[in-house]
């Protein structure tokens, strides 16, 4: 699910921060430095905490594999500032092939609502509509608590389990008093709440990971000049298709389609789903080119490689033109427009 306003951390915010490692010439520890090198990443990247998963590539990147040891050895200025560097330009080449999406809720969304008289009231008016249940013109005061939960993050409020300031501006309001309101009243103190919210984000953001991954080409030309990974799928996709060489009426292209659609993992492609217009589409039309172009069946391991490539190619340019959202939970995919 895509809520509230999307930004994508794609690497860059990283490449432009200084790494001046702000100690001196003595020695400190392994697990000193990485602390520095998290807190940097992570102050650039909106306050994130960085997922376990990121950090923990982009120390086999740069050879860390036994974390304990490392955290407990002694690092001189020197050698500590290098590995600050790769660490984080790691983490940066990660989110370059893999970025994350985030969105961040700094009360400008909440602000549109609360500048337009009209936009306010008839959104205070829905959620009035909505939360009296039994059409008595009333609700109690702790509905609004309620009314929070029915905006949602989509226009700006966060969840209040995560945001510990927004229940202490509920507290000053006294929404848990069991008095009732008219529609008026209500508005009112809703308006107040959300007033104050906003002030309180445009503050602190609140910033959360989506559940959405992004495909944009990046792993796929990433692939493309990697020899030896590329050579690696030209195999499996030679005996794949081998083994599927009985199917009747079944092109060579078709094949491979079936292959890079059993693999897109693997390949960087988009999830292919029947529930996803646009992801179909996307390869009905590339498919569907080449299929123009070629017709014949291939026999030729060589011939099947210059294909492939030609596809994954076609892929890259349009996933760098257009990338594709997906909801990693499983919801419904979409394609949108680059953030």
């Amino acid at each position: 699910m895509a809520e509230g306003p999307i930004t994508v951390l794609d690497g860059t915010h990283l490449r432009d921060i200084d790494l001046t490692p702000p100690f001196s010439d003595s020695v400190l520890t392994g697990a000193h430095l990485l602390d520095l090198a998290d807190s940097t990443a992570s102050s650039s990247l909106f306050g994130i905490p960085l997922p376990e998963t990121l950090k923990s590539s982009a120390l086999n990147i740069i050879g860390l594999h036994d974390i304990v040891a490392f955290r407990r050895s002694e690092l001189t200025s020197q050698r500590a500032s290098q590995i600050l560097k790769d660490y984080v330009s790691a983490i940066a080449d990660i989110l370059r092939d893999d970025p994350l999406l985030v969105s961040i809720l700094d009360g400008n969304t909440l602000r549109i609502f609360l500048d337009d008289e009209d936009d306010f009231a008839m959104l205070a008016e829905t959620l009035f509509t909505d939360l009296d249940t039994e059409d008595k013109g009333k609700i109690k005061k702790s509905e609004i608590k309620n009314a929070l939960v029915h905006m949602g993050v989509e226009t700006g409020v966060p969840p209040l389990s995560e945001y510990p300031l927004l229940s202490d501006i509920l507290q000053k309001h006294e929404v848990e008093s069991s008095t009732e309101l008219g529609q008026a009243q209500y508005a009112e103190v809703l308006q107040a709440v959300l007033q104050e919210l906003a002030d309180a984000l445009a503050k602190k953001p609140y910033v959360f990971i989506q559940n959405i991954k992004i495909t944009n080409g990046a792993q796929v030309k990433k692939l493309l000049t990697d020899e030896k990974q590329f050579n690696d799928v030209i195999e499996k996709l030679w005996q794949w298709q081998g083994t599927h060489k009985e199917e009747n009426g079944v092109t060579t292209l078709q094949k491979i389609r079936n292959y890079f659609e059993k693999e897109w993992k693997e390949l960087g492609l988009p999830p292919p789903t029947e529930t996803n217009e646009a992801i179909v589409l996307l390869y009905d039309e590339i498919f569907a080119d080449i299929a123009k172009e070629k017709c014949d069946s291939i026999s030729d391991k060589n011939q099947l490689e210059k294909l492939a490539k030609e596809i994954l190619e076609i892929f890259v340019e349009q996933l760098e033109a257009s990338p594709v959202y997906y909801d990693i939970c499983g919801a419904q995919m979409s394609k949108v427009a680059t953030v």
